[in-house]
């Protein structure tokens, strides 16, 4: 399993590099977003690592370029900052999964190991094509969601979450489980990136119907169901 590392900083780089190669990933680095990206859309790899401030293009731009030709690759972006806006763009432009610095090595390996393991299984498991919930439908296959004759436009976390959700309707799930389903990650109790995302799906497939789908459980989490 080959590993691109995006860093423009060598003290960052290199230690990634040392520890993955020594637990066997072969690991590349581009110390900047226009050679990242032109490596990354070889083909040659089977995960990407990339910082967000870059030279020459962005993690955000690169992320949408790599997703937009490799919509099952996975992505890690490390960012210095973390804040929920800065979290939120990152999800949005596809990346899987998202690391503040300084990090245990440690739980990037875990992150990237759980990553690769996911990403083996896309293909291998039957998964259900239609999903609906009262008049929302989702189309998986063609990602296409629609309330009634009215078409939705989700971004590609809005659609997951919404995936999840459906998967799971009529039950209560907390935002340490959809952190770690949607996003795979911890939930950070610091950020309120969960509550983020229903708000926008909220306004996307509840407002204007009078029977609300998506409720909220005070002091536990959400649960979809149609409103009797």
């Amino acid at each position: 399993m080959k590993i691109l590392v995006i860093e423009d900083e060598e003290r960052v780089a290199m230690p990634i590099k040392k520890g993955l190669e020594e637990l066997g990933f072969p690991t590349t680095i581009a110390s900047d977003g226009l050679a990242g990206k032109r490596l990354a859309l070889s083909g040659a790899f089977d995960l990407v690592i990339t910082d967000i401030l870059l030279p020459e293009i962005n993690g955000i731009e690169l992320c949408r370029s790599i997703r937009h030709e490799f919509p099952h690759m996975p992505i890690i972006m490390l960012t210095a900052l973390g804040t929920t806006d800065e979290k939120v763009e990152g999800f949005d432009s596809g990346t899987n999964d998202y690391m503040v610095k300084p990090f245990d090595f440690r739980e990037l390996y875990v992150r990237v190991r759980e990553l690769l393991k996911r990403s083996n299984a896309v293909g291998g498991n039957a998964k259900k094509i239609l999903l609906s919930a009262g008049s929302l439908e989702m189309n998986v296959h063609t990602m296409i969601v629609k309330r009634g004759d009215q078409e939705i436009n989700l971004t590609r976390k809005e659609f997951k979450l919404l995936e999840y959700m459906l998967n799971n309707q009529g039950r209560v799930l907390t935002r340490a489980e959809i952190a770690e389903n949607v996003w795979e990650t911890a939930f950070d109790t610091g950020t309120n990136f969960v509550d983020v995302y229903i708000n926008y799906l909220r306004k996307k497939i509840d407002r204007g119907f009078d029977k609300k789908l998506i409720h909220t459980r005070p002091g536990i989490g959400f649960i979809l169901k149609e409103q009797v």
